[in-house]
């Protein structure tokens, strides 16, 4: 049976290059598949310098103000999160409330960006 420690420390010592070699190897020889982050998450520390940095994933996305369209960001509210008219407009108007909460990444810029095209101010926290 093989080392599985050493194997492990030879994996998180990967460059990215070396990385992206190996995912390569494994789907082209193997037919395996990695997941996405499998392979970034593995070349992390060897690229950082031993110290892995942690990405935030989850972002709550942050109505600040409504702008001059409040109407249009009730709209965008409503779709975004599927509240009632009432509940969204009380959002709305309230400010610096959640719309949404631990989105991915991807989901919270979209979010924003449909928010912001309404008018609406919107930051990610």
């Amino acid at each position: 049976m093989a080392d599985l420690k050493k194997l492990a420390e030879e994996l998180v010592g990967l460059t990215l290059l070396e990385a992206a070699e190996l995912k390569n190897i494994l789907k082209d020889e193997y037919g395996i598949e990695p997941a996405a982050g499998a392979v970034a998450v593995a070349a992390a520390p060897g690229a950082g310098g031993g110290e892995a940095a942690e990405e935030k994933t989850e972002f709550d996305v942050i109505l600040v103000d409504a702008g001059d369209k409040k109407i249009n960001v009730i709209k965008e509210v409503r779709a975004i999160t599927g509240l009632g008219l009432k509940e969204a407009k009380e959002l709305v108007e309230a400010g610096g409330k959640a719309v949404k909460e631990a989105a991915a990444k991807a989901e919270a810029e979209e979010i924003k960006k449909k928010l912001e095209d309404a008018g609406a101010k919107v930051e990610l926290k």
